[in-house]
């Protein structure tokens, strides 16, 4: 009975070095984790984007994979229609972001849309948007790359300054 409870004993130990070993080894394969201060954020300007910014945070929106970048509108700038190959999730972080659905732009039916508040563009659904007042607004975007934009009508400029 003895010999039993001593197989036991060495029976557990010899389980929990198993799990031990198993948990160090998933401990070692996850990623490292990535912190990203306000000071680390580097801004670029838009080509022709009438002053808007855009910082890549993670990953890279022309590559295939997941990215997050933000995007800064200086007041009363927005993009005229456009499309996206894969779904986007934006989340409002300062000022009001204006937002529309369709292939006309008409700035009397944006939805205005303060911080905190979270919008989803589906895969291939025009839609446009940007700061339609007197504030700045700054947006982060969480996407599926590779992140191309189509617009509905090349033949006119991506930005524009909307009427204050």
């Amino acid at each position: 009975m003895k010999t039993k409870y001593i197989r036991a004993f060495a029976s557990s130990w010899i389980v929990m070095g198993v799990v031990a070993a198993a948990v160090g080894a998933v401990a070692k394969d996850n990623p490292d984790f990535v912190r990203i201060t306000p000071a680390d954020i580097h801004w670029h300007d838009v080509p022709n984007g009438h002053g808007v910014q855009q910082a890549i945070l993670l990953g890279d929106p022309a590559k295939s994979g997941m990215y997050v970048v933000r995007v800064k509108f200086p007041p009363y700038v927005m993009d005229v229609p456009h499309w996206h190959p894969n779904a986007r999730y934006v989340t409002v972080l300062e000022g009001t972001w204006y937002t529309g659905t369709g292939d006309t732009f008409d700035l009397s039916r944006a939805v205005p849309l303060r911080p905190g508040s979270v919008m989803m563009h589906p895969a291939k659904a025009t839609h446009w948007d940007g700061s339609g007042g007197a504030e700045p607004v700054i947006v982060q975007i969480i996407g599926e790359g590779p992140g191309t934009t189509t617009q509905v009508d090349p033949s006119k400029p991506f930005w524009m300054e909307v009427p204050h």
